[in-house]
């Protein structure tokens, strides 16, 4: 298709400067529509990005003949609904993640794109940024030896720093989110985990509400045995003292180590014979470099930079994770 034009499907916080501004910075891509229920909020929207139309029903923003691509940046509850009635109308999608509020829905998804032949991306973005793609370069020159164990852990008050201020609180709604703030921020972790070290053999965990400050679980913890014996293991706990954030990833091999936050900016390796500290300026829109794979791909140009697969993979360990203790 020799110019994308995107309808999005949702304009809330992710899409003001995260995502929404990229569409109009690839060649051969161009926002054109905007769709959000709250009609005085899609039409400001629309004006202060300069899109030509807005809409406040999905089923208006698919009529139009001039939006060949689409963008749901909704809640999880609903990108099941918005993703199949694009594929049915041949549309190619790229969906926020997590791509569903869980496993079930994802591999309902992975069917309708093998059933219409489509093409759907998921935006696990970060697998695009330079700073994760120097881990994966490092990764395989062996720059530590061989991954003997990667430790993972997201610790934040019950007010997360990583998260929106202001926005409205639906990540702890698990109706809408799937679960709570694991749900929104660890498939960014688990996604590179799979993306460095490929198929995972093993995986389990649990997660409960350790709080009762609200209806979704605050504390995960899991593990994942991978094909190539790398073993991950993960620690999220969403209640602890300001002064107690942590955001980190310690990769432990049999020659050094190498260490970064998840929503930082920095990478540290080191080894016997030397330290480094290498610095990175993520991009002004942090999905830009995400968005121009998924335009390539789209355009027959390059692979998927995220399958739906892929994400099915994620959401199975998601939901793992996820469990309930037995007692």
């Amino acid at each position: 298709m020799a110019s994308l034009n995107w309808g999005i499907i949702g304009v809330g916080d992710v899409t003001e400067k995260k995502s929404g501004p990229a569409f109009n910075k690839v060649t051969g891509s161009k926002l054109v529509a905007v769709m959000r229920r709250d009609a005085e909020k899609a039409a400001d929207y629309a004006q202060r990005h300069g899109v030509g139309k807005w809409f406040s029903n999905a089923a208006d923003l698919f009529n139009d003949t001039e939006v060949n691509a689409i963008y749901i940046a909704t809640p999880p509850s609903s990108h099941l609904e918005y993703a199949l009635t694009a594929l049915k109308r041949g549309l190619p999608v790229y969906v926020e993640k997590p791509v569903t509020l869980n496993a079930a829905q994802a591999e309902e998804l992975a069917n309708a794109v093998q059933k219409h032949n489509g093409k759907l991306v998921v935006a696990h973005y970060r697998r695009q940024l330079p700073m994760f793609l120097k881990v994966k370069e490092l990764l395989q020159q062996q720059a530590i030896g061989e991954v003997r164990t990667v430790q993972l852990r997201l610790w934040q008050s019950r007010k997360p720093a990583l998260v929106t201020t202001g926005a409205p609180n639906w990540r702890v709604q698990p109706e809408l989110s799937g679960g709570g703030y694991f749900h929104d921020l660890a498939p960014h972790q688990l996604d590179l985990m799979l993306y460095f070290f490929g198929n995972p053999a093993y995986y389990q965990g649990f997660g409960f509400n350790q709080t009762q400050t609200n209806k979704a679980d605050d504390h995960v913890c899991g593990s994942i045995l991978f094909e190539n014996n790398v073993v991950v293991n993960g620690s999220w706990c969403f209640s602890v003292a300001e002064t107690e954030n942590v955001d980190s990833c310690e990769m432990i091999g049999s020659e050094g180590k190498i260490s970064f936050p998840i929503f930082g900016n920095t990478v540290t390796l080191i080894t016997a014979e030397d330290e480094q500290v290498i610095d990175f300026v993520p991009p002004e829109n942090i999905q830009h470099p995400m968005i121009a794979a998924v335009v390539s791909y789209l355009n027959g140009e390059g692979p998927n930079p995220c399958t739906i697969d892929e994400a099915l993979t994620l959401m199975k360990i998601m939901d793992a994770f996820s469990s309930k203790p037995s007692k």
